[in-house]
């Protein structure tokens, strides 16, 4: 017996699939959120954020470190009546120190070639 296999994009398998395509939509709301906050964190964290996980109306981040996870932590009531203010149900944010994730090179001053 022979099998035919075809190929597929991934774009196509996360339509076909409803568990990955709920999942794709998660991961695009978390971008859009952290692109509606950009503004209210200070340029030079900005590099240090990243968008993270969506628990039903618990949103998290994911931090470089813990000096920056400190810092935006004074920011969490501002970006929390931010996203409310555009529509986002958002009771709290959560933070994550995600270790061994690289410091961006601009930061550190070192020219990136």
């Amino acid at each position: 017996m022979t099998r035919r296999y075809h190929t597929m994009t991934l774009l196509q398998a996360t339509r076909e699939s409803e568990t990955l395509g709920r999942l794709c939509e998660l991961a695009q709301e978390s971008a859009q959120r952290l692109k509606s906050v950009e503004s209210l964190i200070p340029g030079a964290l900005r590099s240090c954020v990243q968008p993270g996980p969506i628990e039903g109306s618990v949103w998290c981040l994911l931090m470089a470190n813990n000096a920056a996870a400190a810092k935006i932590k004074q920011l969490l009531p501002a970006l929390e009546a931010h996203l409310r203010s555009k529509g986002w149900e958002v009771t709290a944010i959560r933070l994550k120190v995600q270790p061994g994730q690289p410091i961006p090179f601009q930061r550190l001053g070192i020219p990136f070639e």
